[in-house]
């Protein structure tokens, strides 16, 4: 089963469908869930920093013995990294922790604490992206008026913008920009830890397809021009998540869907500063 990729505008292209390495553990567990995925045929891995699962995510890797090439792997600055230096000394230790030579996206995971921090941030990372030690670059929950403040000033501009998109919280807007300024978007929480499972008229939706929700709300994200990485650490439905090529929502589908949105987020709000 192949997976499609998006085009970023700077030719690089990445897998829709990525497995979410948020809450696992470093280690064994983290090794062999991107094993179970990459056996799946998933290619796109998405860890970060703060996730502090690196390591166990470059073992994986290392014992997938899937050349390093067809690997798409994405990791994050953390908030307490901002800065020009700082975030040249955290990529350094992400890279050593992957085992990778180069990573393919690098993400400024939060914006904050303040606009000239994520500014000195990007310089970092398009100094990284010049000297080829990343593929790509990015941002991670950066709202409209924080990707102006990169774009007014950038000599890279941003390629992805990973924001929280689930069906209570579409952010049909902030997409809408991404994609005038030709910045690809991924949704993270897509499955809202399960708990948008149950929601009926996705049910409803699913039972028409006989797929899982689940399925129908990846699918739904692929149709509609995303990235998405779903998060298990379970065999089976790590591979379930990504059989999700072979049918199709239609128009109906796709409105009962954009029904659900009610603009409500499930967790940090890229206008508050946190650390961990």
């Amino acid at each position: 089963m192949t997976c499609p990729c998006i085009t970023l505008h700077n030719g690089v292209k990445m897998p829709q469908v990525g497995i979410g390495m948020w809450e696992t553990k470093d280690g064994d567990e983290a090794s062999q869930v991107v094993q179970w995925a990459v056996e799946a045929g998933y290619r796109h891995i998405d860890t970060a920093a703060v996730y502090k699962n690196e390591a166990g995510v470059g073992a994986g890797i290392k014992a997938s013995k899937v050349p390093r090439e067809e690997m798409f792997v994405t990791t994050k600055v953390w908030n307490c990294d901002h800065g020009y230096d700082k975030a040249l000394e955290a990529f350094e230790k992400s890279r050593a922790a992957l085992g990778v030579d180069y990573v393919d996206l690098y993400l400024i995971h939060w914006p904050g604490p303040n606009k000239q921090s994520y500014l000195d941030t990007w310089r970092a990372l398009e100094k990284l992206y010049e000297e080829k030690k990343v593929r790509a670059i990015g941002l991670s929950n950066f709202n409209q008026h924080h990707i102006e403040d990169i774009l007014a000033v950038c000599k890279v501009r941003p390629m992805v913008n990973q924001i929280e998109i689930n069906p209570p919280f579409q952010q049909p807007s902030l997409r809408q920009y991404c994609k005038e300024q030709n910045i690809a978007v991924t949704g993270w929480r897509p499955l809202g830890k399960g708990k948008y499972l149950e929601n009926p008229v996705l049910v409803k939706i699913a039972e028409k397809h006989k797929r899982t929700t689940a399925q129908v709300i990846i699918r739904w994200f692929i149709q509609s021009g995303m990235i998405v990485i779903p998060k298990s650490v379970n065999k089976d439905r790590i591979a379930s998540n990504f059989d999700v090529f072979n049918f199709t929502l239609d128009e109906e589908d796709l409105k009962q869907f954009e029904s659900v949105n009610e603009n409500k987020r499930s967790s940090g709000d890229p206008e508050v500063f946190f650390d961990l």
